[in-house]
């Protein structure tokens, strides 16, 4: 969506869940990457991951 909102901390933003690094990265991520990141964004935002992505 490319409305990024960053946390007081700097350590990623606040609707996504994403770091700068891993939004940075985004557009050059392959399938396997973008997973991840999501993954991980996941995590940071305490959601579980889909059973798909496990």
């Amino acid at each position: 969506m490319s409305v990024c909102r960053i946390a007081e901390d700097g350590d990623y933003c606040i609707g996504c869940f994403r770091t700068l690094d891993d939004v940075r990265d985004w557009s050059k991520a392959d399938n396997a990457r973008r997973r991840a990141i999501w993954a991980a964004a996941l995590h940071r935002a305490g959601a579980d991951l889909p059973k798909e992505l496990r």
